[in-house]
């Protein structure tokens, strides 16, 4: 290639990545983003496409949803949580001991503190513990490992791509959407969830890469696994008004059984976490063993507990005792450290709960009985709601897991009561907050440090300023010739200072100011201007791109406090 074409393309190249990051760097929707965002998808699908591929070898290896529920004494199965135990050591054993965190309580913090920026090295321990978890028949669910997983995919290749940190933070919540829609086959509920439990907040930028997101990781699950949504088989069938004050008393009845949930959870949390690991997970894998042995029903993620819900004639001694033990067993894994999600177990728990108490209430209400599967599926709305104060996303969650719409009102009829029960009368919170709070993980920040994360600095930084030798002459005509504008210099140690003329009051004289100036990466945000400036509320921050020799603008106190006023934080 002539040296003329190639310094064109080294110039072509430059604008181009200068051009990205100053588009990325705002607050506002733009096709780069969307696209960007539709490519991390694709990886952190991929990833859950595979991690689905092979948590389904093992489970055909293992047959455990084939389980002779009449004779499991001499069913090897029944050992496989302890076995489980043991591999979910090992993986932590051979792991990096500097990222033994994992979850959705941690992916928060990373999303409130760091960008969403997940350590690389976490995702091998998360994809093969949360693998063998899921296996060998814990109480845990599927979209742990999905949320993880998918959120290392999108945070780490944004970082390779030296992204702006407030766009970091869009591209590990679109991985989030894409790996629960390649979980559930569910995207709209994947959107609902990234905004309210994740983001905890709505803006119009975020939506449209999250939603792409989630298309892609749908349709990837289509494309493997076929359309199937997996509550299709529950019968559900428009319920009468005159049915309205049972769904009211099973609201109240729903939410004091998650208070006591999310209570007995984050109690044993509490205890537990600083246990060793080996203990920990033994206790759980045995404990887990135990319950398989009389009520195999209740353990794995929640396809045997909604079975036996939803069946023709369920019995309610029964559907009880494996509600007690599905809450038991969901314990014992989450809060002793099992790697996996409270979803799917919720859904079990719910869907027992709710048939449970249609049966109870069948006794008086004969007319009830074509509604035992509504109230399953109610009961798993308001169980995933409240525990994990998400409720409009557990209603849109099984409106398309079920394809039925006749579940809406009902089911907000229901988890109103169960909510306000559950959070005022028990004062129960998040279990995601309440984790964190126990792992001495922050996840608050201030308003006002919210809203400068999401604008790059990129987006405001001056860029007319001049960067002139450390001579009084040079000095001298700069200063005249900028008209007010930034004048860098750099000291013998290549720290930079900038340059401004003063003029006393007490006299005529004008006087030449030397003040340092510190610098931060142009893939920082108005946050990270903030905490420099704001404590004497004055200054300059000057902006580099890769090294501090290759400054690209300045940001003075005075153009950040314009930006804060603004409509924009």
């Amino acid at each position: 290639m002539p040296l003329s074409k190639q310094k064109q393309t080294i110039t072509w190249r430059k604008n181009f990545k200068t051009n990205l990051k100053d588009t990325l760097s705002q607050a506002k929707v733009s096709v780069q983003l969307c696209l960007l965002a539709l490519l991390f998808a694709l990886i952190a699908s991929t990833v859950i496409v595979i991690f689905r591929s092979l948590l389904a070898w093992l489970d055909s290896f293992t047959q455990t949803q084939k389980f002779n529920f009449t004779d499991l004494i001499d069913d090897w199965r029944v050992l496989l949580p302890i076995l489980g135990a043991f591999l979910i050591w090992a993986i932590a054993q051979m792991g990096s001991k500097h990222y033994k965190r994992m979850g959705i309580a941690y992916v928060l913090h990373r999303v409130k503190l760091h960008y969403g920026k997940i350590p690389l090295a976490s995702a091998p321990a998360q994809f093969f513990q949360a693998l063998f978890a899921l296996a060998s028949q814990f109480s845990v669910g599927r979209e742990g490992p999905a949320i993880h997983l998918g959120a290392v995919s999108a945070s780490v290749l944004a970082e390779k791509f030296k992204l702006p940190d407030n766009s970091v933070r869009i591209m590990c919540a679109s991985g989030i959407a894409a790996g629960i829609a390649a979980i559930f086959n569910a995207p709209l509920a994947a959107v609902i969830f990234v905004l309210e439990v994740i983001l905890r907040e709505y803006k119009i930028h975020y939506f449209f890469p999250i939603t792409i997101s989630a298309i892609c990781g749908a349709v990837s699950s289509r494309l493997f696994f076929g359309n199937i949504h997996i509550f299709d088989q529950i019968s559900v069938i428009k319920i009468p008004l005159s049915q309205y004050p049972i769904l009211a008393l099973s609201g109240l009845i729903l939410g004091c059984v998650a208070a006591f949930f999310n209570f007995s959870l984050l109690t044993l949390t509490e205890k537990s976490h600083k246990w060793p690991l080996m203990k920990r997970l033994l206790i759980a894998g045995v404990i887990t063993s135990l319950i398989g042995l009389f009520l195999p029903q209740a353990i794995g993620s929640n396809e045997h507990a909604i079975s036996e819900a939803i069946q023709a004639n369920p019995s309610i001694l029964l559907l009880v005792a494996i509600l007690i033990g599905k809450i038991f067993a969901t314990v014992a894994a989450v809060g002793l450290g099992i790697p996996g999600g409270l979803i799917g177990p919720l859904y079990g728990i719910g869907a027992l709960l709710g048939a449970a108490i249609a049966l109870f209430f069948l006794e008086w209400f004969p007319s009830m009985a074509p509604f035992i599967g509504l109230y399953a599926i109610i009961g798993m709305t308001a169980m995933m709601g409240v525990c994990l104060s998400a409720p409009l996303a557990a209603l849109v969650a099984l409106i398309e897991l079920s394809g039925n719409t006749a579940i809406i009102l009902p089911s907000m009829f229901v988890i109103i009561p169960a909510f306000l029960i559950s959070h005022q009368l028990f004062k129960t919170k998040s279990i995601f907050f309440r984790q964190l709070e126990i792992m001495g993980l922050g996840f608050k920040v201030t308003a006002v440090n919210l809203g400068l994360q999401k604008i790059g600095v990129r987006a405001i930084m001056n860029k007319n300023f001049v960067v002139i030798k450390n001579e009084d002459e040079h000095l001298l005509n700069a200063l005249k010739e900028q008209k007010g504008h930034p004048i860098l210099t750099y000291t013998k140690e290549n720290n930079v200072e900038i340059i401004q003329l003063e003029l006393h009051t007490s006299d005529t004289e004008t006087t030449l100011l030397r003040k340092g100036v510190k610098g931060i990466a142009d893939t920082c945000t108005l946050s990270e201007v903030y905490q420099l400036l704001s404590p004497l509320r004055r200054g300059n921050v000057f902006i580099f791109d890769h090294t501090s020799l290759d400054i690209v603008g300045v940001i003075s106190w005075e153009n950040l406090l314009l930006e804060i006023q603004s409509e924009q934080i």
